[in-house]
């Protein structure tokens, strides 16, 4: 028997990770140091160390390995290198909020961490329906575990609970789904389910059966709306450092696996999954930005904002089939790709304003904790609105350009309707996101004391703030980044 080595080039980068979460697993054992600042560094060292093999053996062409079943292309390549950058942010923002919390003062917190990354990493160079569902599991049982982890929480464990059990129901429905897939075509393979669909060698009403599973399964990991109903509990029994992990760098994954499975492998029975597509987008931006408005805690808010952000970005994704023409299809697709980037660089900025605010061992996440922040310290304040301007989609901000960007792919698609059915639900969402600004800048503070930060959290912040700034003045070098990785990638 022969067998043949696979080309490991591909999954470096994945490869390098596994043996550093591995090695600081087992090296966390032996620190004694409280501060746990040796797991820290190796954590976020190990997170550069595998953008740099990322980019070393990124060769802008489209790789396959593991017999087909793991490929790297330039959109992998940029999504793993924006995903590497996420986490370091999100690390680094959490870390004074893990300090001052004995039950989360743990090396397992950044294991964690780089396994769930690992995850993700997969997901985003899936070619296979099993790698797929291990990278999407990978990622879920950490995230379980990191939202349990402050195991004397009442509302970390029903969260992590109702999380577990609302996954694991999300994943079977998934796995069914691409059961019936493969029962309909005969491979795992996407690009082999892609080709069999072009040439007719399958069974469509099966098919079509198992599409609706599939699509309910992406429908849970976007967190879109009617399967939207771990996002509030989560985000807001979660402590907020994992609230910030969650709400951030899973979007990324969860964008690339509806491109490789919809985009990549279904692209044929893009008229059956637009308009359940559709549908799911409207849902989102009503129910997301509608029940918004009656929350009063900062995380259940900045959840069902999340809930219509990702509605919004599904609509890139849509009117990407409807034309027919490949330089529209992409336009629209990189539309999608540009806005589910900028979200997390935003979203990020948010909950790392709240994690800031959080002191002695106790959550700032009401609206309340905002009332006169301009007082007590106005810089923390002018980067706190410019995070709520730019998810309003004001100009000139990030969120605007974002925003605009799928507007003009859905109005060149024809779908005058939905755009203005998305205007009409993004003026709504303006409420709430000014609300936090009139509560800094114009209510009297609970407290006068000022709000002390320290110099490395500030820059952090202040370099996301300056971010979201750049970007929505010079948008489009990001915007063809993307556009020219999607073009060589599908």
């Amino acid at each position: 028997m022969q067998f043949l080595t696979p080309d490991l080039r591909p999954a470096s980068a994945e490869i390098f990770i596994l043996l550093m979460a591995c090695v600081i697993l087992i090296l966390d054992l032996f620190v004694r140091d409280r501060k746990r600042t040796l797991t820290f560094v190796l954590t976020q060292l190990s997170l550069v160390g595998t953008a740099v093999v990322t980019f070393a053996v990124s060769t802008g062409e489209i790789t396959y390995t593991f017999s087909n079943m793991f490929v790297g292309d330039l959109m992998g390549d940029l999504l793993k290198l924006l995903l590497y950058l996420t986490v370091i942010v999100v690390l680094f923002y959490s870390r004074g909020y893990i300090l001052e919390r004995e039950q989360m003062l743990r090396g397992e917190y950044y294991a964690l961490a780089l396994f769930a990354t690992l995850g993700m990493m997969v997901m985003i160079s899936a070619n296979h329906l099993v790698t797929v569902y291990a990278g999407l599991e990978l990622l879920s049982l950490s995230l379980y575990a990191m939202v349990a982890m402050n195991r004397d929480s009442v509302p970390a464990t029903e969260a992590a609970m109702k999380y577990f059990v609302l996954g694991a129901l999300a994943s079977g429905v998934l796995l069914y789904g691409m059961s019936m897939i493969y029962g309909a075509t005969g491979t795992l393979e996407i690009t082999a389910i892609a080709e069999r669909l072009y040439l007719g060698q399958a069974d469509k009403g099966v098919l079509v059966f198992g599409l609706v599973f599939v699509v309910s399964g992406i429908a849970f990991k976007l967190g879109v709306v009617p399967f939207h109903m771990w996002i509030p509990d989560v985000y807001h029994g979660a402590p907020t450092a994992v609230t910030l992990f969650i709400a951030t760098a899973p979007k990324l994954a969860a964008f690339a696996m509806m491109v490789r499975l919809l985009i990549n492998g279904l692209i044929v029975l893009a008229k059956d999954w637009q308009d359940m597509l559709i549908l799911l987008a409207v849902l989102s931006m009503a129910v997301g930005n509608i029940a918004a408005i009656a929350q009063t805690n900062l995380k259940r808010m900045l959840a069902y904002s999340a809930i219509s952000h990702m509605g919004f970005m599904l609509l890139g994704v849509v009117t990407g089939v409807v034309g027919g023409d490949a330089r529209f299809a992409l336009n629209a697709y990189s539309s999608a790709m540009f806005y589910v980037i900028t979200y997390v660089l935003t979203s990020a900025g948010a909950f790392g304003m709240i994690l800031l605010l959080a002191r002695g061992g106790l959550e700032s996440d009401e609206l309340d904790d905002f009332k006169g922040l301009n007082r007590r310290n106005p810089w923390l304040a002018g980067l706190m609105m410019m995070m709520m301007f730019s998810m309003a989609g004001i100009p000139f901000f990030v969120g605007f350009f974002a925003k605009f960007s799928v507007l003009q792919a859905v109005v060149a698609a024809g779908q005058l309707w939905l755009a203005i059915v998305a205007v009409a639900f993004s003026l709504i969402g303006c409420f709430y996101y000014l609300r936090v600004v009139k509560l800094m800048y114009f209510d009297p503070p609970a407290t006068t004391s000022p709000v002390e930060a320290p110099l490395d959290m500030k820059l952090l912040l202040s370099a996301n703030g300056l971010a979201i700034a750049l970007l929505g003045v010079f948008p489009q070098a990001l915007m063809s980044l993307c556009a020219f990785s999607l073009l060589r990638s599908l």
